[in-house]
């Protein structure tokens, strides 16, 4: 992949690409058109996902095959998304994030798109005279600009001054399991997986995965999860207190409906105040986990662990 082929906005420092997001916030904010001073883009159809209102409820639906996985586009997609919802998500009252995939909610990171255009022109001269620091911080630049938009995102779920819910199933490993955690409540069905394989690709959770399982489940979990690699089902999932109910292969979505309509019933300003005290973002391990996924990214084990990954044949290659 060239450097033409990577949005702009994944080449640059880190207060360049923070500078950028607020000039696209303020430019998809003009777009949108408002009814009453509320935002009105009430469908959307994109490549990665599509929304729309039903009722009170802004449902959104994940489809890009083959699992969802999180890369430039979706990330576009998403910035999208979080603009609308803080921009009054069209009188929505909750937001329901789901795939339509079979496969399940998210296998993660786009981890071809992140080796083809953050890594391997960098790691072009490894095997001559090695990776120079230059290289090195070429690679930390451009990764610091997309990793502060996913955790732009994230936070913007995550503090949606409505109720959000996650219906997930199949499976849910790293940066779709990432995006699951910013919802305020997970319902899953029985296919349902979580994992981190991050480890064995010698980085950390990036989208702030940690902190937020962190302020969810015990530590002893975190770490399982994390040094592990290993995956937990539904049910388990339900008895450390991840996910709010477990359900039938492919009620999970009938099941958040239900939820988002119970939801709705209370006033704004109230669900907003109670949100913010129920689930505060948890900022310097945010911060922290930016940093060290950032200088982890630098070593030659990811190059080579994401090589593996790209190159591999397996059917299933996201599994540990």
């Amino acid at each position: 992949m060239s450097t033409e082929s990577v949005p702009w906005r994944t080449r640059l420092g880190a207060w360049q690409a923070r500078l950028a997001a607020k000039k696209i916030a303020a430019v998809v904010k003009d777009r949108l058109p408002t009814r009453n001073g509320v935002s009105q883009m009430a469908r959307f159809e994109g490549e990665a996902m599509r929304w729309h209102l039903n009722g009170t409820t802004l449902e959104v639906e994940l489809h890009r095959e083959p699992c969802n996985e999180i890369g430039t586009t979706a990330l576009a997609e998403l910035e999208s998304l979080v603009s609308f919802i803080h921009h009054g998500a069209g009188g929505a009252r909750a937001v329901i994030l789901f795939s339509s995939v079979k496969r399940g909610f998210s296998a993660g990171a786009d981890l071809r798109e992140l080796y083809e255009g953050l890594v391997a022109r960098h790691a072009a001269g490894e095997h001559g005279a090695g990776r120079s620091p230059m290289k090195q911080v070429a690679v930390a630049h451009e990764v610091r600009g997309f990793i502060d938009r996913i955790h732009a995102v994230m936070d913007g779920l995550d503090t949606a001054p409505l109720t959000v819910i996650a219906a997930v199933n199949g499976v849910c490993f790293g940066g779709g399991f990432e995006l699951a955690l910013t919802a305020d409540v997970i319902v899953a069905d029985k296919s349902t997986r979580f994992a981190f394989p991050e480890l064995r690709l010698g980085l950390v959770p990036g989208f702030g995965g940690i902190p937020r399982l962190e302020r969810d489940v015990g530590n002893a979990v975190v770490r399982d999860l994390l040094l592990t690699g290993r995956s937990l089902n539904a049910k388990r999932a339900q008895e450390i207190g991840l996910v709010s109910q477990v359900v039938s292969r492919g009620e999970a979505l009938t099941v958040a409906r239900k939820m988002a309509e119970q939801a709705a019933r209370f006033d704004p300003e109230t669900t907003r105040r109670a949100k913010r005290f129920a689930k505060p973002l948890p900022v310097e391990r945010l911060r922290r986990e930016k940093d060290l996924f950032i200088e982890m990214m630098g070593s030659p084990v990811v190059a080579k662990a994401l090589q593996k990954f790209v190159e591999s044949t397996d059917v299933r290659p996201y599994l540990p």
